[in-house]
C-alpha cells in the first residue's frame, strides 16, 4: 500500500484555514478523511487526481489522505475493514455489496463509460480471436475481483465461455502491467489508459473489446454503463452529510474542469510519472479517454440497470439476488453541489 497525502498538504494548512470562513470549516463533521483507490495513475480515476492537484479538496475544507491500492477490489476490502472512509472505485462494487446486505452507496458518478479495453498479445492474435478463446489463458487484470476482471468475465460469458476457466493475474495499473504483457507473463490484458495506449503505441497488442467511447460501450453492453464513482458506507453518509457534500463538491469541480480542459492542460496538472515516460503518448491517451467522464455526476436509472444486468450474466448469486437497486446511488449531494 502506498500512502499519498493531497498536494499542498501541511505547507498550505495555515493558508487554507485563512481562506475558509470559520463557519464553513466548523460545518464539517470531520475535515480529515481517508480515501482508497485502486490504480490512481489510471485515467479511469483522473477526476480524483484533478481534485487533488487543483486544490479542490482544500477549497472545501478537506484534508484527504489517499491510499493507492493495487486494484479496486483491494480498495473495497479496505472500506469494509474500516481502514478507509470512502473509495473512488467501480460502481459495480455497490451492486455486489447491496446484494450481500451491506449498505454501500455511490454519491457521485465520475465515469459514464468504463474505458476498459480487452486486448491480446499480438503474436497470439491468430489463436485468441474472441473472448471465448481466453479459456485456459493467462489474463492480466488490475487485481482479481476488480472491474477489469468483471469486464472479461462478462465478455467471456456473453460468448458462451466459462470465466472460471481463465487464469486471472493481478498486474496493477501502470508500468507493471505494461511489463507483464511485454515480458510474456500474460497472454491477454484487461486494463485502461494510459496502459492500453502505451501497449498500442509499442505495437504489442490487438484489441478485442474497447469501452472508451459511447459507441464502443453500447456495442459491448447494449447501453451505457457507469464506471468510476465515489462510494462509502451509508452509516458514514448519515453521520457526516456536510463532509460528504464537501467531498462531492470537490469531485464535481473536477468534472466541470475536465469538461473544458485540453489534453495539454490535463498533462500539466497530473504528476509527471503518470505519463509513463512519454508525454506525447499520454496526451493521446487523454484524448482517447475524455469522452468517458461524467457530464452531470448523476447515474441514470437505465445505466444502473444495465450494470446490474451485466453482472448477472456471470454471477449466479446476483442473478437470484433481491434488493433495491436505487440504494446503490444517491443523487442528493450532486444535486446540491455548487448551490
Amino acid at each position: 500500500m502506498i500512502l499519498r497525502r493531497t498536494m499542498l498538504g501541511a505547507a498550505l494548512a495555515g493558508a487554507m484555514a485563512l481562506s475558509l470562513s470559520p463557519a464553513s470549516a466548523a460545518d464539517l463533521e470531520q475535515s480529515s478523511i481517508t480515501l482508497g483507490v485502486g490504480g490512481k495513475p489510471l485515467l479511469y480515476y483522473l477526476p480524483l487526481t484533478i481534485a487533488e492537484q487543483k486544490g479542490f479538496f482544500e477549497e472545501e475544507g478537506l484534508d484527504v489522505a489517499i491510499n493507492d491500492f493495487g486494484g479496486g477490489s483491494k480498495s473495497l476490502q479496505a472500506l469494509v475493514g474500516g481502514s478507509v472512509d470512502v473509495v473512488t472505485g467501480a460502481y459495480e462494487h455497490t451492486i455486489r455489496m447491496q446484494a450481500k446486505n451491506q449498505d454501500i452507496r455511490a454519491v457521485i458518478e465520475l465515469g459514464r463509460f468504463p474505458g476498459i479495453v480487452l486486448a491480446v498479445k499480438k503474436d497470439l492474435a491468430d489463436q485468441i480471436k474472441s473472448p471465448a478463446d481466453l479459456a485456459g489463458r493467462k489474463v492480466g487484470v488490475t487485481a482479481p475481483g476488480s472491474s477489469t476482471n468483471f469486464f472479461v468475465n462478462y465478455l467471456m460469458a456473453k460468448d458462451g465461455a466459462d470465466p472460471q476457466q481463465a487464469a486471472f493475474i493481478g498486474v496493477g495499473a501502470g508500468l507493471s502491467a505494461v511489463a507483464a504483457m511485454q515480458q510474456g507473463e500474460i497472454e491477454a490484458i484487461s486494463n485502461l489508459d494510459p496502459v492500453i495506449s502505451k501497449l498500442e503505441a509499442d505495437d504489442d497488442i490487438v484489441v478485442l473489446a474497447d469501452s472508451r467511447t459511447e459507441a464502443g460501450t453500447e456495442a459491448i453492453f447494449g447501453a451505457s454503463i457507469p464506471a468510476a464513482v465515489v462510494y462509502m458506507k451509508n452509516d458514514f453518509i448519515e453521520a457526516n452529510p456536510n463532509t460528504v457534500q464537501a467531498l462531492v463538491n470537490s469531485f464535481k469541480k473536477a468534472l466541470d474542469w475536465l469538461a473544458t480542459a485540453s489534453p495539454e492542460e490535463i498533462a500539466e496538472v497530473v504528476p509527471a510519472e503518470y505519463h509513463l515516460g512519454n508525454e506525447e503518448l499520454y496526451l493521446r491517451a487523454v484524448a482517447a479517454s475524455q469522452e468517458t467522464y461524467s457530464r452531470t455526476g448523476i447515474i441514470p436509472p437505465e445505466a444502473m440497470q444495465a450494470s446490474f444486468d451485466m453482472l448477472k450474466q456471470f454471477d449466479p448469486e446476483l442473478a437470484s439476488a433481491e434488493f433495491d437497486l436505487d440504494r446503490t446511488f444517491t443523487d442528493r449531494f450532486v444535486t446540491a453541489a455548487g448551490n
